[in-house]
């Protein structure tokens, strides 16, 4: 609330989880939160508005990571006081990760002339918008500075700058991607002749280590949403265990092996929220039927979120390129491995009850009519929201990506700034 404009505002404290509780526990937390109403009933609200527009004042120096020299006055997020850091890597890394400015990993520093570089003559003072949770503005300057940090190439960041605007749509709900206790991380996904440009890899290895372009491009967006959006572990990020993906999220479609093309043809980037790659492991299956069965039955779990807020349920399937030419022998489209996966990605309601997400008051009310203990319930609205690309190298292998439910994906072409 603070960090919208309100501060004195009466608040009542519920003691964490709030699902699968026995009564004992709910009782307690309905004590809990009596109490706290009585306590403050009567009391006159004390809420103030600190929104600059009103109160005249600026925004603190403390919500901006500004571009700084290397042995000159750099100023400390917590104070006014400037610190000066000796040039030198190990002194840069310690700095950082004192200031919580940085994701722990040794970083390149943002000096004035390589930030100026990295925004290629754009106006720093630019901006795409608030970044939940904390909602600071997302100025060119600020996504500048962390993607130096991130070793970015200059040519990169309009790539960096189409993803937050991707990610600011109120569709994709950055918001609840940044705060949730769901292990999600903004997947990007590159698109068109640019991704071989800035060496964003599709081929083998593609959701791991060694290529720069997905490593800093990856990188540079969580930076941007640690120090920009405010999204720190424990603190605004709520995430139960994380991710590695929370690290570097990035890769590119790989559309010289896809036998149905590229799902976009120009350069565009895709952001998903989604949880780390789940491997689909098919060694045997010599027909589509039999691949797209194991990708379908990976695709469901109890354990897993989609399906319990249908109407956002996203799955995003990554071919491996030897799978893909399988199915595409048998002569589906990708449209047919789509309705494939729609239909066959259910689990019967009498899984569905033996725990997860099971009642949850997001559900559709016609899923909670349903009392067939047979019946399939589906994971994703409709076979448009099963989104099918190729990736990877030789191998029988393919991955299944869950979205975190609450998110939708969006696509953002990529232009010069």
């Amino acid at each position: 609330m603070r960090a919208l404009g309100v501060t004195g505002l009466p608040m009542v404290a519920i003691e964490h989880p709030l699902g699968g509780e026995r009564s004992e526990g709910i009782a307690r937390r309905a004590r809990q939160a009596v109490d706290q109403i009585s306590a403050l009933l009567g009391q006159a609200p004390r809420i103030k508005s600190t929104d600059p527009a009103e109160t005249g004042r600026a925004e603190p120096a403390s919500t901006s990571l500004r571009p700084l020299a290397v042995q000159a006055d750099l100023t400390d997020p917590a104070t006014t006081d400037p610190a000066t850091i000796d040039d030198t890597p190990e002194a840069v890394l310690a700095a950082f990760c004192e200031r919580q400015w940085c994701d722990g990993l040794p970083i390149v520093p943002p000096t004035e002339a390589r930030v100026l570089a990295m925004l290629g003559g754009a106006s720093g003072d630019r901006s795409l918008g608030a970044m939940p949770p904390l909602w600071r503005l997302a100025t060119l300057e600020k996504l500048a500075v962390n993607a130096v940090m991130a070793g970015c190439e200059p040519a990169a960041f309009p790539l960096v700058v189409a993803a937050v605007e991707a990610m600011l749509d109120p569709s994709f709900n950055l918001y609840g991607v940044q705060a949730t206790t769901h292990s999600v991380a903004p997947l990007l996904i590159v698109h068109g002749p640019i991704a071989a440009e800035l060496g964003v890899h599709s081929g083998s290895g593609c959701f791991g280590p060694g290529f720069r372009g997905n490593a800093t491009i990856g990188r540079a967006i969580r930076l941007i949403l640690l120090n920009v959006g405010g999204a720190w572990p424990g603190r605004h990020d709520m995430a139960t265990q994380g991710s590695p993906a929370k690290f570097s999220y990035c890769i590119a479609e790989r559309a010289d092996a896809s036998p149905w093309g590229a799902l976009h043809e120009d350069n565009v980037v895709t952001v998903f929220g989604g949880e780390p790659p789940h491997n689909v492991n098919d060694h045997v299956s010599t027909t589509a039927a039999g691949i797209l069965a194991t990708v379908a039955d990976t695709a469901v779990s109890l354990g897993s979120n989609v399906g319990w807020y249908l109407s956002q349920s996203q799955i995003l399937i990554v071919l491996g390129p030897e799978h893909a030419r399988t199915i595409a022998g048998d002569g589906l489209s990708r449209a047919d491995v789509q309705r494939f996966v729609f239909e066959n990605a259910r689990l019967p309601l009498r899984t569905l009850k033996l725990g997860g997400m099971w009642g949850i008051q997001d559900w559709p009310r016609w899923m909670h009519a349903v009392t067939d203990d047979d019946a399939l319930l589906p994971q994703v609205p409709s076979p448009e929201d099963v989104m099918v690309i190729v990736a990877g190298g030789p191998g029988k292998h393919s991955a299944v990506v869950p979205n975190c439910t609450f998110s939708r994906a969006v696509s953002r072409p990529i232009r010069p700034i």
